[in-house]
């Protein structure tokens, strides 16, 4: 119901400021309910006021043009105090009104009859009147129908506030009660400290999932019985409220020196489970994060926005709770920059560039390959690491662009260098979301077949192995590009325990070998021994195999004694630009005949 804040005085000011505040749809609504008073009861002239200790503010009118007075001046006062129904058939003969400024002057109110409008609360907010120039009789009847009409007005007020500030699956207030709750404060003048903690506790993923399976019903259970749940565990203490911000994602607005922070929440909610019916159970992870404000220092939604960040770097941190840090905030408000400027690049292909690094061949020490690495000169920020943007990236949606500018530019050069000597194949980074992209393979195999080129100049390397070993959608997209005939990498092999198990489950040409596993061969017995056994197998597997990160010449050398097929690094050449590195491939092709 409206405003069911505790506290009479507290509930009744802060419905008032939702009521004063502007809503457009709300208001023409309420202008219809006057123009229909008007025509229902004969009377021409009718509005909705609203009354606070100082003024009546005017929300709805027809054929009247006042908007607001003292409310000293107002007659509606009269029907708000004495919360009964006011008839003045003719104000010059009534002794109250004889001398009022509103009958003497403009608007020159001659008849006037109000009935209070009462929230189901018991709240008194205001008056439905009919009014005119002139005197009227005024039935029983017709009180009747005014009195009919503010019901119908409340009814409809109290459905506004039920759709616009409460939620509908948990009924707590929402997150546009919270804004304006903060909005009131900081017009009534509070300057209490105060605190805004926020706590996302159901994994929504994960309940999505589940509702894929068992319906919305669950969730939705889920949903309200930790809207229950939560102010049982917390016990916050009269005046602290509780809301529902977004789905699963639950606020606490409290005083400064409340028990209520944002660590004391996360451990009194650690461990505990939520229903979602049937006997089952979900168990909640509960990540909180909290800013400290003096209301009126900063606009609502800013004090909102600040609660965000800090729960953001608690659940990316993954700790139970954070306080807003200004340090954190600016670096993801450059971090957002940064995608902006990225989405910019991508959009004006500007500032964006590949480098190639060369594989070479150890048994010949011929360049046999290349691998297309992203970069970007930023032109504010200079060259950026594709290790500060590319996991940016891989969260706003961009990634998928990048791979496509990537996938183009390379295509270029291949078709640019057709008849050339120094042609060679090219590999890819691709990570798992692409691989999941249903004709994804279609479309690398078309783009090739359009340049009129063969799909073995064009390799594709894994990243995110876990990823895509846990995707179904992955792993067909992998089979789809190796019955099309492209070279298949995959990237850090020897990085941990389970590298094997992808072997078997892959459909791989070429195993990368990571550089820890290969920087100390030239000096460590136990790495050299590692790296044969490993080598030896992949090769008895009919595996090709290339070690990246070759730094030194004992290191080729080690490789090469191994068997090792393939290798880069800065030993050969750093990832150079286009032109560089075609001059880079003409002398190292000519020495090598």
């Amino acid at each position: 119901m409206l405003m069911s804040l505790s506290g009479g005085n507290d509930c009744r000011s802060r419905t008032l400021y939702a009521l004063r505040s502007n809503d457009e749809s709300r208001d023409n609504v309420l202008r219809q309910f006057v123009r229909l008073a008007s025509q229902a009861i004969g009377i021409p002239g009718s509005f909705i006021s609203v009354l606070d200790d100082e003024m009546q503010h005017v929300k709805a009118a027809h054929n009247f043009t006042l908007t607001q007075s003292t409310r000293q001046d107002s007659l509606c006062r009269h029907a708000v105090d004495s919360d009964s129904t006011v008839v003045v058939s003719d104000t010059l003969l009534d002794t109250r009104f004889a001398a009022h400024p509103l009958i003497t002057g403009a608007p020159f109110i001659r008849f006037y009859a109000g009935v209070p409008l009462k929230s189901s609360t018991g709240l008194i907010l205001g008056t439905l009147c009919v009014t005119d120039t002139a005197p009227h009789c005024f039935s029983d009847e017709k009180v009747s129908m005014l009195k009919m009409l503010a019901a119908l007005v409340m009814s409809f007020l109290d459905a506004w506030y039920s759709t616009g500030f409460a939620d509908p699956v948990t009924a707590l207030p929402n997150r546009q009660r919270l804004i304006r709750d903060l909005q009131f404060l900081a017009a009534s003048g509070d300057t209490t400290p105060r605190r805004l903690v926020l706590i996302d506790c159901v994994d929504m993923p994960r309940a999505y999932e589940l509702a894929r399976s068992m319906g919305m019903g669950p969730v939705e259970i889920l949903l309200k019985d930790v809207a229950t749940l939560l102010p049982l565990r917390l016990r916050p203490a009269p005046g602290e409220m509780l809301y529902t911000v977004a789905t699963g994602r639950f606020a606490l607005l409290t005083r400064q020196e409340s028990r209520l922070t944002a660590s004391w929440v996360a451990s009194e909610l650690a461990g505990i489970s939520a229903d979602l019916g049937d006997g089952l159970s979900v168990a909640l992870m509960t990540h909180t994060g909290e800013v400290s404000f003096n209301t009126g220092e900063m606009p609502a939604q800013e004090i909102l926005r600040r609660a965000v960040s800090a729960l953001h770097e608690a659940i990316t941190r993954n700790v139970a709770s954070m306080p807003f840090s200004e340090a954190s905030d600016t670096r993801h408000t450059q971090d957002f920059t940064l995608m902006n400027d990225l989405a910019v690049a991508l959009r004006q292909d500007k500032g964006l560039w590949l480098a190639y690094q060369p594989k070479i061949c150890l048994c010949s020490g011929k360049p046999i390959g290349l691998e297309a690495l992203i970069r970007w000169q930023h032109p504010q920020r200079g060259e950026i690491s594709p290790a500060r943007f590319l996991p940016f990236a891989a969260q706003t949606g961009l990634l998928s662009e990048l791979t496509a500018w990537v996938t183009e530019h390379a295509i270029a050069r291949l078709s640019r260098l057709r008849d050339s000597y120094i042609q060679l194949p090219i590999t890819l980074n691709i990570s798992s979301s692409d691989f999941s992209r249903e004709g994804f393979a279609d479309e690398l195999e078309e783009q090739m077949l359009k340049a009129k080129l063969p799909v073995s100049l064009l390799g594709i390397e894994c990243l995110e192995t876990e990823r895509i070993l846990e995707s179904p959608a992955a792993m067909q997209g992998l089979e789809m590009l190796k019955l099309r005939g492209f070279t298949l990498s995959l990237d850090d092999f020897g990085t941990g325990y389970s590298n094997i198990s992808y072997l078997r489950r892959m459909p791989l040409d070429v195993i990368k070998l990571d550089r820890s596993l290969i920087s100390e061969m030239s000096s460590d017995t136990a790495s050299r021994v590692i790296a044969r056994t490993i080598i030896a197998m992949l090769k008895d597997l009919d595996y090709t195999v290339l070690a990246e990160g070759v730094e030194n010449a004992e290191t080729d050398t080690a490789l090469t004694e191994l068997g090792c097929d393939q290798a880069q690094g800065f030993f050969y050449s750093r990832p150079l630009p286009e032109a560089a590195l075609d001059e880079w491939l003409g002398w190292r092709l000519r020495s090598k005949c």
